[in-house]
């Protein structure tokens, strides 16, 4: 049975419904499943919690789902490129769950892992810890955290092979990784889909296991999220 579908609306076809969580990939404009995030948006799906490390910016990646009031919950680490977000949040239009950055990944991690939750010194002591429980080891205050487990999880590779063993390239596998394990079902796209065997074993970043869908997502255009040039020097 083939993983691999023609496109990103025939990937998700039957696994979209209002009210469900998913777990997307990447971060900023890096790596993230533009794809899909585009046919999550056509579907017209709503009510969704999303946890990303963050939600794009205005109008690009899952700033397109904000910009249509598709979410209506984000768990999130950094949301300070994002106008809209910011808009909202402030507005009390979404709901938001800060989470820090390490602990974000490792709650994605976790729940992939079949862990429902872990005890981290990170954010005791700030509004991090405000309703959760705490624990003392060794003399020191830990905080509990959740670990996540979302209905889809929707990733960006680089290549991958018709079995769905995955590639990521540099900083992109940055929460791609542990966004797949977290979700019940991982749809992945990406830039190159080759024969199986073509992937040397011990480059696999992702094995097949956890991708159930498959889509080429190529050719992509180069998005910079915050442009910064050198200063000229005077003449």
């Amino acid at each position: 049975m083939t993983k691999i579908y023609s496109s990103a609306e025939a990937a998700l076809e039957g696994l979209l419904f209002d009210g469900m969580t998913i777990c997307s990939g990447g971060f900023g404009l890096c790596g993230i499943p533009e794809r899909l995030i585009d046919a999550i948006v056509a579907s017209g799906v709503k009510d969704l919690t999303v946890a990303s490390n963050n939600a794009g910016i205005d109008g690009e990646g899952l700033g397109k789902l904000l910009r249509s009031r598709q979410i209506r919950k984000m768990i999130s680490s950094y949301v300070g490129e994002n106008k809209e977000f910011e808009r909202q949040y402030l507005a009390g239009e979404l709901e938001v769950e800060f989470s820090p950055q390490g602990t974000l990944a490792e709650r994605m991690r976790a729940g992939g892992a079949g862990i429902p939750g872990f005890y981290t010194k990170t954010g005791v002591g700030t509004l991090v810890e405000e309703g959760k429980e705490t624990k003392m080891f060794d003399g020191e205050t830990y905080v509990l955290e959740r670990g996540i487990r979302t209905d889809l999880s929707i990733i960006k590779g680089w290549k991958a092979d018709e079995s769905g063993n995955l590639v990521f390239r540099k900083t992109a596998r940055n929460f791609n990784h542990p966004a797949a394990t977290a979700g019940r079902i991982c749809v992945a796209e990406v830039e190159e889909i080759v024969p199986v065997g073509s992937i040397d074993p011990d480059h696999i970043h992702l094995p097949g296991i956890y991708v159930k869908r498959l889509v080429l997502g190529a050719p992509y255009d180069k998005k910079i999220e915050f442009r910064t040039v050198r200063q000229r020097e005077a003449a």
